[in-house]
């Protein structure tokens, strides 16, 4: 079975975007380049709310890098009650049914899963028990308020750490898995 991997980028205070949704503080130099593109070729689909899809869709199809290669390349599911068409090449819309849906993903042979941002998405898929693995990297900032990355989880979720790593940009990535 593929685990499903939650790569998110937060703040000490445990937020993914600011206020305003920005992510000015995010700080990637080339070791977390490094670390990205070895991320997404470990995957073989993209999971987003639309929110995070939007997103990136109006910023990866006219990138140029590798890892711009590997975005536009993974297939991607956007899940979103509200978008009416998914744009971006190799996207497939879901509108209903998450649950079921990532179950029949997970079943499927292949490389793993990941969702990338869509903190709406997280806290329904930590809630329905389908994380496998939390991969985040800490960026040494407190913003003091902001979008969260665990607003809307609706128990303790206890972790075991899997690893940490600390990158020369001051930031911290901790592996974890829920218990």
């Amino acid at each position: 079975m593929r685990k499903l991997i939650v790569q998110e980028f937060v703040t000490i205070d445990g937020y993914f975007a600011g206020p305003a949704g920005e992510i000015d503080w995010h700080v990637p130099d080339e070791e977390y380049g490094e670390y990205a593109e070895n991320f997404l070729r470990s995957v073989d689909a993209l999971l987003f709310g639309r929110v995070t899809y939007e997103l990136l869709a109006g910023y990866w199809p006219t990138a140029t890098d590798s890892i711009a290669d590997l975005m536009n390349a993974i297939p991607k599911f956007v899940f979103s009650k509200t978008l009416t068409e998914a744009g971006w090449q190799n996207t497939k819309l879901v509108k209903e049914n998450i649950a079921q849906e990532i179950n029949r993903l997970k079943l499927q042979p292949g490389k793993n899963l990941a969702v990338l941002g869509s903190a709406e998405l997280v806290s329904h898929l930590l809630n329905e028990g389908l994380v496998d693995e939390f991969q985040l990297t800490v960026a040494p900032v407190i913003l003091g308020g902001g979008k969260p990355l665990f607003k809307d989880i609706d128990h303790r979720v206890n972790m075991r750490l899997l690893h940490t790593r600390t990158l020369r940009s001051g930031c911290v990535q901790l592996s974890c898995q829920p218990e």
